[in-house]
Protein backbone atom coordinates (compact mmCIF):
# COMPACT_ATOMS: atom_id res chain seq x y z
CA UNK A 1 0.00 0.00 0.00
CA UNK A 2 1.24 3.47 -0.83
CA UNK A 3 1.37 6.15 1.85
CA UNK A 4 -1.53 8.61 1.53
CA UNK A 5 0.88 11.56 1.82
CA UNK A 6 2.98 10.14 -1.03
CA UNK A 7 -0.16 9.72 -3.16
CA UNK A 8 -1.26 13.26 -2.40
CA UNK A 9 2.13 14.78 -3.26
CA UNK A 10 2.85 12.52 -6.28
CA UNK A 11 -0.58 12.04 -7.82
CA UNK A 12 0.73 12.24 -11.42
CA UNK A 13 3.34 9.55 -10.69
CA UNK A 14 0.74 7.33 -9.06
CA UNK A 15 -1.67 7.85 -11.95
CA UNK A 16 1.06 6.84 -14.40
CA UNK A 17 1.87 3.70 -12.36
CA UNK A 18 -1.79 2.64 -12.46
CA UNK A 19 -1.72 3.07 -16.24
CA UNK A 20 1.62 1.28 -16.71
CA UNK A 21 0.45 -1.71 -14.68
CA UNK A 22 -2.86 -1.81 -16.54
CA UNK A 23 -4.73 -1.46 -13.25
CA UNK A 24 -7.80 0.50 -12.22
CA UNK A 25 -8.25 2.74 -9.18
CA UNK A 26 -10.34 5.89 -8.71
CA UNK A 27 -7.51 8.23 -7.80
CA UNK A 28 -9.64 11.36 -8.22
CA UNK A 29 -12.17 10.05 -5.70
CA UNK A 30 -9.39 9.17 -3.26
CA UNK A 31 -7.89 12.67 -3.48
CA UNK A 32 -11.31 14.22 -2.95
CA UNK A 33 -11.96 12.01 0.09
CA UNK A 34 -8.52 12.86 1.45
CA UNK A 35 -9.29 16.58 1.14
CA UNK A 36 -12.63 16.06 2.90
CA UNK A 37 -10.94 14.01 5.63
CA UNK A 38 -8.38 16.71 6.36
CA UNK A 39 -11.11 19.37 6.50
CA UNK A 40 -13.14 17.22 8.90
CA UNK A 41 -10.08 16.66 11.11
CA UNK A 42 -9.47 20.40 11.28
CA UNK A 43 -13.10 21.15 12.18
CA UNK A 44 -13.21 18.37 14.78
CA UNK A 45 -9.93 19.54 16.35
CA UNK A 46 -11.21 23.09 16.59
CA UNK A 47 -14.47 21.98 18.20
CA UNK A 48 -12.63 19.69 20.63
CA UNK A 49 -10.45 22.63 21.66
CA UNK A 50 -13.65 24.67 22.12
CA UNK A 51 -15.20 21.87 24.20
CA UNK A 52 -12.14 21.77 26.44
CA UNK A 53 -12.28 25.53 26.91
CA UNK A 54 -16.01 25.47 27.75
CA UNK A 55 -15.55 22.54 30.12
CA UNK A 56 -12.92 24.52 32.03
CA UNK A 57 -15.24 27.52 32.08
CA UNK A 58 -18.12 25.41 33.46
CA UNK A 59 -15.89 24.07 36.20
CA UNK A 60 -14.87 27.63 37.14
CA UNK A 61 -18.48 28.84 37.21
CA UNK A 62 -19.62 25.91 39.36
CA UNK A 63 -16.73 26.42 41.74
CA UNK A 64 -17.75 30.07 42.24
CA UNK A 65 -21.44 29.15 42.62
CA UNK A 66 -22.53 30.80 39.35
CA UNK A 67 -25.11 29.49 36.85
CA UNK A 68 -23.42 27.34 34.15
CA UNK A 69 -26.57 26.05 32.40
CA UNK A 70 -26.03 28.14 29.25
CA UNK A 71 -22.49 26.86 28.87
CA UNK A 72 -23.61 23.28 29.50
CA UNK A 73 -26.14 23.55 26.67
CA UNK A 74 -23.44 24.98 24.43
CA UNK A 75 -21.12 22.10 25.28
CA UNK A 76 -23.80 19.54 24.45
CA UNK A 77 -24.27 21.19 21.05
CA UNK A 78 -20.52 21.14 20.45
CA UNK A 79 -20.31 17.47 21.49
CA UNK A 80 -23.07 16.55 19.02
CA UNK A 81 -21.24 18.37 16.22
CA UNK A 82 -18.04 16.50 17.12
CA UNK A 83 -19.92 13.20 17.02
CA UNK A 84 -21.25 13.96 13.53
CA UNK A 85 -17.79 15.01 12.33
CA UNK A 86 -16.24 11.80 13.72
CA UNK A 87 -18.83 9.72 11.87
CA UNK A 88 -18.03 11.57 8.64
CA UNK A 89 -14.33 11.08 9.32
CA UNK A 90 -14.73 7.32 9.74
CA UNK A 91 -16.68 7.15 6.49
CA UNK A 92 -14.03 9.15 4.61
CA UNK A 93 -11.18 7.05 6.03
CA UNK A 94 -12.97 3.84 5.08
CA UNK A 95 -13.38 5.09 1.50
CA UNK A 96 -9.74 6.17 1.34
CA UNK A 97 -8.52 2.79 2.60
CA UNK A 98 -10.69 0.91 0.11
CA UNK A 99 -9.21 2.82 -2.83
CA UNK A 100 -5.67 2.72 -1.39
CA UNK A 101 -5.87 -1.08 -1.40
CA UNK A 102 -6.58 -0.97 -5.15
CA UNK A 103 -3.60 1.21 -6.09
CA UNK A 104 -0.57 -0.81 -7.31
CA UNK A 105 3.02 -0.30 -6.28
CA UNK A 106 5.16 2.19 -8.22
CA UNK A 107 7.55 0.47 -10.67
CA UNK A 108 11.22 1.13 -9.96
CA UNK A 109 12.90 3.56 -12.36
CA UNK A 110 14.98 0.70 -13.84
CA UNK A 111 11.89 -1.31 -14.90
CA UNK A 112 11.36 -1.26 -18.69
CA UNK A 113 8.15 0.34 -19.91
CA UNK A 114 5.88 -2.05 -21.80
CA UNK A 115 2.38 -3.42 -22.04
CA UNK A 116 2.98 -7.18 -21.83
CA UNK A 117 5.53 -9.99 -21.42
CA UNK A 118 6.68 -9.29 -24.98
CA UNK A 119 8.34 -6.16 -23.62
CA UNK A 120 10.34 -8.00 -20.93
CA UNK A 121 14.09 -7.49 -21.27
CA UNK A 122 16.71 -10.25 -21.37
CA UNK A 123 19.34 -9.76 -18.64
CA UNK A 124 21.49 -12.85 -19.20
CA UNK A 125 21.49 -16.46 -20.37
CA UNK A 126 23.32 -19.38 -18.81
CA UNK A 127 24.20 -22.78 -20.28
CA UNK A 128 23.65 -24.32 -23.68
CA UNK A 129 20.50 -25.96 -24.91
CA UNK A 130 20.95 -29.75 -24.94
CA UNK A 131 21.31 -31.63 -28.21
CA UNK A 132 19.97 -35.14 -28.85
CA UNK A 133 20.63 -37.81 -31.46
CA UNK A 134 16.90 -38.62 -31.27
CA UNK A 135 13.70 -36.62 -31.21
CA UNK A 136 13.22 -35.42 -27.59
CA UNK A 137 9.81 -36.16 -26.14
CA UNK A 138 7.50 -34.12 -23.93
CA UNK A 139 7.17 -34.80 -20.21
CA UNK A 140 3.46 -35.60 -20.60
CA UNK A 141 4.46 -38.68 -22.62
CA UNK A 142 7.56 -39.72 -20.69
CA UNK A 143 6.09 -39.34 -17.19
CA UNK A 144 3.05 -41.61 -17.61
CA UNK A 145 5.06 -44.23 -19.56
CA UNK A 146 7.53 -44.52 -16.67
CA UNK A 147 4.63 -44.52 -14.20
CA UNK A 148 6.08 -41.58 -12.27
CA UNK A 149 3.42 -38.99 -13.21
CA UNK A 150 -0.30 -39.72 -13.35
CA UNK A 151 -2.67 -37.18 -14.87
CA UNK A 152 -5.74 -39.38 -15.41
CA UNK A 153 -6.18 -40.74 -11.89
CA UNK A 154 -5.52 -37.32 -10.34
CA UNK A 155 -8.21 -35.83 -12.60
CA UNK A 156 -10.67 -38.44 -11.36
CA UNK A 157 -9.86 -37.37 -7.80
CA UNK A 158 -10.04 -33.59 -8.17
CA UNK A 159 -10.81 -32.59 -11.74
CA UNK A 160 -8.65 -31.38 -14.60
CA UNK A 161 -5.23 -29.80 -14.04
CA UNK A 162 -4.40 -31.80 -10.94
CA UNK A 163 -1.57 -34.35 -10.88
CA UNK A 164 -0.24 -37.19 -8.75
CA UNK A 165 3.25 -38.66 -8.59
CA UNK A 166 4.18 -42.24 -7.75
CA UNK A 167 7.25 -44.39 -7.25
CA UNK A 168 10.42 -42.66 -8.36
CA UNK A 169 8.34 -39.63 -9.39
CA UNK A 170 7.14 -39.04 -5.83
CA UNK A 171 10.67 -39.62 -4.55
CA UNK A 172 12.03 -37.12 -7.07
CA UNK A 173 9.58 -34.43 -5.93
CA UNK A 174 10.44 -34.98 -2.26
CA UNK A 175 14.17 -35.09 -3.05
CA UNK A 176 14.08 -31.80 -4.96
CA UNK A 177 12.32 -30.08 -2.06
CA UNK A 178 14.88 -31.38 0.43
CA UNK A 179 17.80 -30.53 -1.85
CA UNK A 180 16.67 -26.93 -2.37
CA UNK A 181 15.86 -26.34 1.31
CA UNK A 182 19.25 -27.74 2.32
CA UNK A 183 21.05 -25.50 -0.19
CA UNK A 184 19.27 -22.34 0.96
CA UNK A 185 19.82 -23.11 4.64
CA UNK A 186 23.33 -24.53 4.63
CA UNK A 187 24.94 -22.40 1.93
CA UNK A 188 22.79 -19.30 1.46
CA UNK A 189 22.09 -18.62 5.13
CA UNK A 190 18.28 -18.78 5.19
CA UNK A 191 16.31 -20.00 8.19
CA UNK A 192 13.84 -22.79 7.46
CA UNK A 193 10.22 -22.26 8.47
CA UNK A 194 7.13 -24.46 8.29
CA UNK A 195 3.93 -22.44 8.02
CA UNK A 196 0.13 -22.85 7.73
CA UNK A 197 -1.30 -23.10 4.23
CA UNK A 198 -4.80 -21.84 5.13
CA UNK A 199 -4.90 -18.14 6.03
CA UNK A 200 -7.24 -15.37 7.09
CA UNK A 201 -8.32 -12.69 4.63
CA UNK A 202 -6.15 -9.95 6.16
CA UNK A 203 -3.02 -12.05 5.58
CA UNK A 204 -3.83 -12.23 1.87
CA UNK A 205 -4.44 -8.49 1.87
CA UNK A 206 -1.11 -7.94 3.60
CA UNK A 207 0.98 -9.25 0.71
CA UNK A 208 -1.27 -7.76 -1.98
CA UNK A 209 -3.05 -10.87 -3.28
CA UNK A 210 -6.35 -9.33 -2.17
CA UNK A 211 -8.51 -7.64 -3.20
CA UNK A 212 -7.17 -7.82 -6.77
CA UNK A 213 -6.66 -11.58 -7.20
CA UNK A 214 -9.54 -13.11 -5.22
CA UNK A 215 -10.95 -14.73 -8.36
CA UNK A 216 -7.77 -16.81 -8.65
CA UNK A 217 -7.83 -18.04 -5.03
CA UNK A 218 -9.33 -21.15 -3.47
CA UNK A 219 -11.55 -19.84 -0.66
CA UNK A 220 -13.19 -21.71 2.21
CA UNK A 221 -16.39 -19.68 2.27
CA UNK A 222 -17.78 -20.81 5.64
CA UNK A 223 -14.73 -19.50 7.50
CA UNK A 224 -13.58 -16.88 4.97
CA UNK A 225 -10.18 -18.58 4.80
CA UNK A 226 -7.92 -18.96 1.78
CA UNK A 227 -5.64 -21.73 0.52
CA UNK A 228 -2.30 -20.04 -0.09
CA UNK A 229 -1.17 -19.33 -3.68
CA UNK A 230 2.45 -19.12 -2.49
CA UNK A 231 4.42 -19.44 0.76
CA UNK A 232 5.26 -15.75 0.38
CA UNK A 233 1.94 -14.98 2.09
CA UNK A 234 2.31 -16.83 5.42
CA UNK A 235 6.08 -16.31 5.68
CA UNK A 236 5.94 -12.55 5.13
CA UNK A 237 3.00 -12.22 7.54
CA UNK A 238 4.99 -14.00 10.29
CA UNK A 239 6.27 -10.60 11.45
CA UNK A 240 3.05 -8.63 11.09
CA UNK A 241 2.87 -5.67 13.53
CA UNK A 242 6.46 -6.16 14.68
CA UNK A 243 9.39 -3.75 14.99
CA UNK A 244 12.90 -5.13 14.40
CA UNK A 245 16.17 -3.89 15.82
CA UNK A 246 18.32 -2.92 12.83
CA UNK A 247 21.09 -5.37 13.74
CA UNK A 248 18.68 -8.27 13.12
CA UNK A 249 18.33 -7.34 9.45
CA UNK A 250 18.42 -8.85 6.94
CA UNK A 251 16.12 -11.65 8.04
CA UNK A 252 16.02 -14.49 5.50
CA UNK A 253 13.53 -17.37 5.50
CA UNK A 254 13.00 -20.34 3.26
CA UNK A 255 10.14 -22.80 3.39
CA UNK A 256 8.28 -25.44 1.43
CA UNK A 257 4.53 -25.47 0.95
CA UNK A 258 1.99 -26.82 -1.49
CA UNK A 259 0.38 -23.92 -3.36
CA UNK A 260 -3.13 -23.57 -4.77
CA UNK A 261 -4.31 -21.46 -7.70
CA UNK A 262 -7.46 -21.58 -9.75
CA UNK A 263 -5.54 -20.19 -12.74
CA UNK A 264 -8.74 -18.46 -13.80
CA UNK A 265 -8.66 -17.44 -17.43
CA UNK A 266 -5.74 -19.75 -18.34
CA UNK A 267 -6.40 -21.66 -21.52
CA UNK A 268 -4.65 -23.38 -24.38
CA UNK A 269 -1.34 -25.24 -24.55
CA UNK A 270 -0.12 -23.87 -21.20
CA UNK A 271 -2.61 -26.11 -19.37
CA UNK A 272 -1.21 -29.38 -20.72
CA UNK A 273 0.85 -31.71 -18.53
CA UNK A 274 2.61 -30.00 -15.62
CA UNK A 275 2.60 -26.58 -17.26
CA UNK A 276 -0.18 -24.98 -15.23
CA UNK A 277 -1.76 -27.03 -12.47
CA UNK A 278 -4.03 -26.05 -9.58
CA UNK A 279 -1.97 -27.61 -6.78
CA UNK A 280 1.81 -27.54 -6.95
CA UNK A 281 4.87 -27.61 -4.71
CA UNK A 282 7.25 -24.72 -4.24
CA UNK A 283 10.22 -23.74 -2.12
CA UNK A 284 10.10 -20.03 -1.29
CA UNK A 285 12.68 -17.47 -0.17
CA UNK A 286 11.58 -14.35 1.74
CA UNK A 287 13.69 -11.44 2.97
CA UNK A 288 13.11 -8.52 5.36
CA UNK A 289 15.78 -5.88 4.72
CA UNK A 290 16.74 -2.24 5.22
CA UNK A 291 15.51 0.14 2.54
CA UNK A 292 19.00 1.16 1.39
CA UNK A 293 20.10 -2.45 0.76
CA UNK A 294 16.96 -3.89 -0.84
CA UNK A 295 18.08 -3.80 -4.47
CA UNK A 296 21.43 -5.40 -3.65
CA UNK A 297 19.47 -8.05 -1.74
CA UNK A 298 17.27 -8.59 -4.80
CA UNK A 299 20.32 -9.41 -6.94
CA UNK A 300 21.53 -11.90 -4.31
CA UNK A 301 18.05 -13.46 -4.17
CA UNK A 302 18.14 -14.06 -7.94
CA UNK A 303 21.61 -15.60 -7.67
CA UNK A 304 20.39 -17.99 -4.95
CA UNK A 305 17.61 -19.21 -7.26
CA UNK A 306 19.91 -19.44 -10.29
CA UNK A 307 22.41 -21.63 -8.46
CA UNK A 308 19.95 -24.52 -8.34
CA UNK A 309 19.66 -24.57 -12.12
CA UNK A 310 23.44 -24.27 -12.47
CA UNK A 311 23.98 -27.25 -10.17
CA UNK A 312 21.63 -29.33 -12.33
CA UNK A 313 23.23 -27.92 -15.51
CA UNK A 314 19.88 -26.71 -16.84
CA UNK A 315 20.08 -23.81 -19.31
CA UNK A 316 18.08 -20.77 -18.29
CA UNK A 317 17.65 -17.07 -18.87
CA UNK A 318 16.88 -14.12 -16.57
CA UNK A 319 14.32 -11.54 -17.68
CA UNK A 320 13.45 -8.14 -16.21
CA UNK A 321 9.68 -7.78 -16.28
CA UNK A 322 8.23 -4.77 -18.04
CA UNK A 323 5.68 -2.57 -16.30
CA UNK A 324 2.72 -4.24 -18.00
CA UNK A 325 3.85 -7.70 -16.83
CA UNK A 326 4.82 -6.63 -13.31
CA UNK A 327 2.65 -7.86 -10.45
CA UNK A 328 0.35 -5.55 -8.51
CA UNK A 329 2.62 -5.38 -5.43
CA UNK A 330 6.11 -5.53 -6.97
CA UNK A 331 8.37 -2.55 -7.64
CA UNK A 332 10.73 -4.71 -9.69
CA UNK A 333 10.79 -8.38 -10.66
CA UNK A 334 13.13 -10.79 -12.41
CA UNK A 335 11.76 -13.97 -13.95
CA UNK A 336 14.07 -16.97 -14.28
CA UNK A 337 13.05 -19.17 -17.21
CA UNK A 338 14.43 -22.68 -17.63
CA UNK A 339 14.61 -24.35 -21.04
CA UNK A 340 12.52 -27.49 -21.64
CA UNK A 341 13.75 -29.28 -24.80
CA UNK A 342 10.86 -31.75 -25.17
CA UNK A 343 8.36 -28.94 -25.73
CA UNK A 344 10.98 -26.41 -26.93
CA UNK A 345 9.84 -23.73 -24.46
CA UNK A 346 11.32 -21.35 -21.92
CA UNK A 347 9.36 -21.88 -18.69
CA UNK A 348 9.18 -19.52 -15.73
CA UNK A 349 10.56 -21.38 -12.74
CA UNK A 350 11.10 -18.44 -10.38
CA UNK A 351 9.94 -14.86 -9.93
CA UNK A 352 12.14 -12.73 -7.67
CA UNK A 353 10.54 -9.47 -6.55
CA UNK A 354 11.32 -6.40 -4.50
CA UNK A 355 8.15 -4.90 -3.00
CA UNK A 356 10.03 -2.07 -1.25
CA UNK A 357 7.76 -0.97 1.66
CA UNK A 358 4.47 -1.73 -0.15
CA UNK A 359 3.73 -4.97 1.73
CA UNK A 360 5.34 -3.85 4.99
CA UNK A 361 3.04 -0.82 5.14
CA UNK A 362 0.01 -3.11 4.83
CA UNK A 363 1.34 -5.45 7.52
CA UNK A 364 2.94 -2.75 9.70
CA UNK A 365 6.38 -4.38 9.72
CA UNK A 366 9.04 -1.88 10.77
CA UNK A 367 12.57 -1.49 12.11
CA UNK A 368 14.50 1.13 14.05
CA UNK A 369 17.61 2.42 12.23
CA UNK A 370 18.98 3.02 15.76
CA UNK A 371 17.58 2.81 19.29
CA UNK A 372 16.46 6.45 19.41
CA UNK A 373 15.15 6.63 15.83
CA UNK A 374 11.55 6.60 14.73
CA UNK A 375 10.55 3.19 13.29
CA UNK A 376 10.42 2.96 9.50
CA UNK A 377 9.04 0.28 7.23
CA UNK A 378 11.25 -2.61 6.13
CA UNK A 379 11.53 -3.62 2.50
CA UNK A 380 10.26 -7.12 1.71
CA UNK A 381 11.47 -9.42 -1.06
CA UNK A 382 10.57 -12.90 -2.16
CA UNK A 383 11.50 -15.42 -4.82
CA UNK A 384 10.76 -19.00 -5.79
CA UNK A 385 13.65 -21.19 -4.96
CA UNK A 386 12.29 -23.03 -7.01
CA UNK A 387 8.79 -23.95 -8.19
CA UNK A 388 8.56 -27.71 -8.70
CA UNK A 389 6.30 -28.37 -11.71
CA UNK A 390 8.36 -26.58 -14.33
CA UNK A 391 11.65 -27.61 -12.76
CA UNK A 392 10.42 -31.20 -13.09
CA UNK A 393 9.51 -30.59 -16.74
CA UNK A 394 13.02 -29.34 -17.47
CA UNK A 395 14.70 -32.22 -15.61
CA UNK A 396 12.58 -34.93 -17.22
CA UNK A 397 12.95 -33.57 -20.75
CA UNK A 398 16.64 -32.59 -20.48
CA UNK A 399 17.82 -35.87 -18.94
CA UNK A 400 15.77 -38.24 -21.07
CA UNK A 401 17.47 -40.97 -23.10
CA UNK A 402 16.70 -42.64 -26.39
CA UNK A 403 15.57 -45.71 -24.40
CA UNK A 404 12.87 -43.67 -22.65
CA UNK A 405 14.62 -43.52 -19.29
CA UNK A 406 15.50 -40.43 -17.23
CA UNK A 407 18.98 -39.92 -15.83
CA UNK A 408 19.09 -38.40 -12.35
CA UNK A 409 21.55 -35.45 -12.17
CA UNK A 410 24.54 -36.49 -10.10
CA UNK A 411 24.12 -33.92 -7.27
CA UNK A 412 20.56 -35.20 -6.71
CA UNK A 413 21.38 -38.92 -6.61
CA UNK A 414 22.13 -39.12 -2.85
CA UNK A 415 18.64 -37.70 -2.23
CA UNK A 416 16.79 -39.88 -4.75
CA UNK A 417 18.77 -43.08 -4.19
CA UNK A 418 18.76 -43.80 -7.94
CA UNK A 419 20.94 -43.06 -10.94
CA UNK A 420 18.26 -43.64 -13.55
CA UNK A 421 14.46 -43.78 -13.60
CA UNK A 422 13.46 -46.76 -15.75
Amino acid sequence: MLDIKFIRENSDKVREAIKQKRDHADLDKLLKLDEERRALVQKADNLKAERNRVSDQIATLKKSGQDASEDILKMRDVSEQIKQLDEGLRSAESGIHEIQMQIPNIPHESVPIGTSERDNVLVREWGKKPTFDFEPRAHWDLGPELEVVDFERASRLSGSNFVSFSGAGATLVRSLINFMIDLHVRKHGYKEVWVPIILRREMMEGTGQLPKLEEDMYRIEKDDLFMIPTAEVPITNLHRDEIFDVEKLPIKYTGYTPCFRREAGSYGADTRGLMRIHQFDKVEMVKFVRAETSYDELELLVQNAEEILQIFNLPYRVMTLATGDLSFAAAKCYDIEVYAPGIDRWLEVSSCSNFEDFQARRMNIRYRPDKSAKPQFVHTLNGSGLALPRLLIALIETYQTAEGTIIIPEPLRPYVGLDVIK
